[in-house]
């Protein structure tokens, strides 16, 4: 039974694989660049923002970001960590890129629009939702401002 399963599996790997091998080569806007972002946000306090970052361009006017990160306070008399993802579409106009972003942590769920200089600096501004309180801690909720600056590692002009 096992091993009709590693088969099963090792076929399908293959099919795959050959599949994806007759596609025409990805195009230069799709590639991903990737690095590190740090930033500060005030939203019920103040956070210093560090995480990872993939940016991808599905078209030639059209860009979005994922990332992952944690969020670093002093409040209540303690240092606190709280881990947070992200998802940010922006609109390429040139120097400006529009943007919208949702961010998701364990506590708060924050929508935000903003815009960014070559999605390289970040400004932004939204509402968090606090749909879980942390215990022993204050709700994260209400307006909130934040800047970013992202650091992309693998850029190459084209």
């Amino acid at each position: 039974m096992k091993l009709k399963i590693l088969s099963l599996i090792a076929a399908l790997c293959c099919s795959f694989s050959l599949v994806k091998a007759q596609k025409k080569p990805l195009q230069e806007h799709n590639r991903w660049i990737w690095g590190p972002s740090v930033g500060y946000q005030y939203q019920s306090g103040n956070f210093l923002k560090v995480s990872g970052w993939g940016l991808f361009a599905p078209n030639d006017f059209q860009y979005m970001k994922i990332d992952a990160g944690a969020n670093f306070s002093w409040m209540e008399n303690k240092t606190t960590v709280i881990p947070e993802v992200g998802f940010t579409y922006y609109l390429n106009d040139f120097v400006l890129f529009p943007f919208v972003k949702a961010e998701l942590t364990p506590y708060t769920i924050t929508p935000k629009v903003g815009a960014s200089l070559f999605s390289i600096v970040d400004l932004g501004i939204g509402y968090g939702f606090d749909y879980n309180t942390k215990k022993n801690f204050k709700p994260i909720d209400g307006f909130t401002v934040s800047v970013g600056v992202n650091i992309p590692l693998n850029f190459h002009l084209y």
